[in-house]
């Protein structure tokens, strides 16, 4: 488990943490709890997420188990910079939503003295390294990769496994349309897709 850097308060520089895994790992779960954590302890937090991502609600961020907490819906990374350059903490919800400038912007904030929290998706549809989370994950100082449980095996599940037709990278969903599941599954519906083109 995440423990809070206590070391050094008189020479404490700001740091990146990142939360990553699939679809219902409880990754803004994480992250919410983090941020609590920050709040109750008098510490000025602010919190972002992309503006396309509505599924819950469209100003906070909302985990699958409908935990949530205040947020602002930005259109760019740059948003981030410019209003959350005064906090202790910093935290960005669905990050692989963001383009590659979202790395330079965490940076820049972690090296003017913020916490920086950030959770997202780790790979895509296809098991692929997902927008500028991988960036984000080898700056970090503190990565923590959170899994969900596979209901077909009962195994550890770090896929998200797509289940409608859809081809675009990004496409909004829940159980209607992802599936998370262990790395046996994950190769055997993509051998099934292959087979069928």
């Amino acid at each position: 488990m995440f423990l809070e850097n206590t070391i050094n308060h008189a020479k404490q520089s700001g740091w990146m943490e990142v939360i990553c895994g699939s679809m219902f790992s409880g990754k803004t779960e994480e992250l919410i709890r983090r941020l609590r954590r920050a709040e109750m302890a008098g510490q000025q937090v602010e919190i972002f997420k992309p503006r396309i991502d509505v599924r819950y609600s469209e100003e906070d961020i909302v985990s699958h188990n409908e935990n949530k907490i205040r947020s602002t819906a930005v259109d760019n990374p740059d948003e981030i910079l410019l209003l959350g350059s005064n906090c202790d903490v910093v935290g960005i919800d669905e990050a692989q939503f963001f383009d590659e400038s979202i790395v330079e912007v965490a940076n820049q904030l972690a090296n003017n003295g913020t916490r920086v929290v950030i959770a997202g998706l780790d790979m895509d549809f296809m098991g692929r390294p997902f927008g500028p989370m991988p960036f984000l994950m080898a700056i970090a100082e503190y990565v923590t990769k959170v899994h969900a449980i596979c209901k077909r095996t009962g195994n550890l599940a770090n896929y998200s496994l797509r289940t409608s037709a859809s081809k675009d990278l990004v496409q909004l969903g829940e159980t209607d349309s992802y599936e998370a599941v262990s790395r046996r599954i994950f190769r055997e519906e993509m051998q099934k897709l292959e087979e069928n083109k």
